[in-house]
């Protein structure tokens, strides 16, 4: 058997319907030599910093920066039924080796390894690496399969994003909120991004026809 495994519900019935996959169970659907199931996205994330420390519930200034020496994953609150789901199947007996079909991308690469990690799997890996979902698209992409080995550097860029985003979050978070008194996000994306905008109204506010 290969198990199959995607990002979303909605891609697996598609990639179910395309390999004959027709019986459905709870979480997956199997058929045909095929075992098809998915992520519902992330389904593993970054411990938060009191996980590393108790010390670090309390946010204080004196405590930053804080990084990691050796990063530490946990399986997500709400999707841990899913996540049981996918490791049961990799564990089965009859499951030889796994086909990575979650979105070809570094997020979709990210999203699996995650998962395949954390459940301590260690079977052989394919990547689907598809842009439609056409029938057609499909099926072609089954029969040019690669080795997941090829992803690996999409997959530690998708790792250095993800810390880079904790660490610029926790500590910028921490430190404006413990300089100010109040709790003031930031982030990676989402300050710059509000920066642009705040810019923009500014100069939209200060225009003068001439």
């Amino acid at each position: 058997m290969k198990l199959v495994i995607a990002e979303k519900p909605s891609v697996a019935m598609a990639l179910a319907s395309v390999l004959g996959a027709r019986t459905r169970k709870d979480g997956y659907v199997e058929g045909n030599g095929y075992i098809v199931s998915w992520c519902v996205g992330h389904l593993v994330g970054l411990c938060d910093a009191s996980e590393y420390d108790e010390k670090y519930k309390k946010w204080r200034y004196e405590d930053l920066p804080i990084v990691p020496e050796c990063w530490k994953h946990r399986v997500l609150e709400g999707t841990k039924k899913q996540f049981g789901i996918l490791k049961k199947l990799m564990q089965r007996k009859d499951v030889e080796n796994l086909i990575c079909a979650t979105d070809a991308g570094r997020e979709g690469e990210l999203i699996f390894r995650l998962v395949y990690h954390q459940c301590g799997c260690k079977k052989p890996v394919e990547r689907l690496w598809i842009s439609s979902m056409e029938d057609s698209a499909i099926r072609e992409g089954f029969q040019k399969l690669r080795p997941g080995t090829e992803y690996d550097a999409l997959y530690e860029a998708a790792l250095c994003r993800e810390r880079a985003d904790w660490i610029v979050g926790i500590n910028a978070t921490r430190l404006f909120s413990c300089l100010y008194g109040q709790t003031m996000n930031v982030g990676r994306v989402m300050t710059p991004t509000l920066a642009m905008v705040v810019m923009r109204d500014a100069a939209i506010r200060a225009f003068k026809p001439e």
